[in-house]
């Protein structure tokens, strides 16, 4: 059992090492450049904030308009 565990961990801590050394050229389109690569990275991120804000303004009910007024009614 441990030495599954310690060859797991060492397989892991490798497969680690190799994408961490490799940069993200590794995952770079063919005939992108550096800063098309950057621009494409910052859009996703981008998105990726937009699509979390509107999830989290769901749970909180905060994506729907009030309907309170701010008259009072007799």
């Amino acid at each position: 059992m441990k030495k599954t565990l310690a060859l797991t961990i060492l397989n892991v801590t490798l497969c680690a090492l190799v994408f961490l050394s490799s940069g993200c050229a590794f995952f770079s389109q063919p005939g992108e450049t550096t800063d098309e690569g950057h621009r494409r990275h910052l859009g996703v991120l981008n998105t990726n904030r937009q699509m979390m804000m509107e999830d989290i303004d769901k749970v909180l009910l905060l994506d729907r308009p009030s309907r309170l007024t701010e008259n009072r009614i007799p």
